[in-house]
């Protein structure tokens, strides 16, 4: 086996707390894979109209605000464990003049109370799941807040095959970010999991009606309808 395979992950911190790197995401131009994202979510559920809408780890929400332009009739609640993350969120929001659709909230999952968060008809996530250090944290808060029939969206980032690849993709996609987003990027690439494992953790979470694919050369994509 080459010395820079990958065969298991290598966890990052849960959480970005500092205020330089949580300015450095806010600032940073994500649009190619957010705007990805929100066209995945269309082709897959294309009669989706509008309603309430939980994203999980919403960061400084900017998939948030793309989904809620991207639909007018949609109430949305964001959720992440990073109150310097959020800060930048709760600013966008107001910016773009959608606090009375967008609700952010500061909750590190799992939630100690999940009763203190109702159930939901559609919920997103994008790069979360290789945040976690315990994947099945993400399965049981999708279990605890979604509605039977619930549309499910999660994208995260894909682990390569090598060291060597995920410093590629690094140069390929964020060579002119700072050093920082360069860094945090790599390092996600190798905390992220392959289709396998995802499949296997939705199984082991007693999760149907959820399939998994490769969606880029650096994404993942878990969707669909929960059973």
């Amino acid at each position: 086996m080459p010395e820079d395979s990958l065969p298991q992950r290598i966890p990052e911190p849960e959480l970005m707390v500092g205020d330089e790197q949580a300015a450095a995401y806010a600032g940073a131009d994500f649009t190619t894979p957010h705007n990805r994202f929100i066209n995945l979510f269309a082709e897959r559920f294309p009669g989706f109209g509008g309603g309430a809408v939980l994203d999980l780890g919403c960061g400084p929400a900017d998939i948030t605000l793309r989904f809620a332009r991207r639909y007018p009739a949609a109430l949305l609640t964001g959720l992440d464990g990073a109150k310097a993350m959020l800060n930048h969120g709760v600013a966008a929001v107001a910016r773009a003049g959608l606090a009375s659709r967008i609700q952010l909230r500061h909750a590190r999952l799992p939630l100690p109370d999940p009763t203190a968060l109702p159930r939901f008809p559609t919920l997103i996530a994008n790069s979360l799941l290789h945040h976690l250090h315990d994947p099945m944290v993400l399965w049981q808060t999708l279990l605890d807040h979604a509605e039977p029939g619930a549309a499910v969206c999660f994208m995260d980032l894909l682990r390569p095959s090598s060291r060597e690849e995920a410093a590629a993709l690094v140069s390929r996609y964020s060579g002119a970010e700072p050093e920082m987003l360069r860094h945090d990027f790599y390092h996600s690439l190798l905390a992220a999991f392959r289709i396998d494992e995802v499949c296997s953790q939705l199984v082991a979470a007693g999760i149907e009606g959820l399939g998994v694919e490769q969606v880029s050369d650096r994404h993942l994509l878990v969707w669909g309808v929960l059973g």
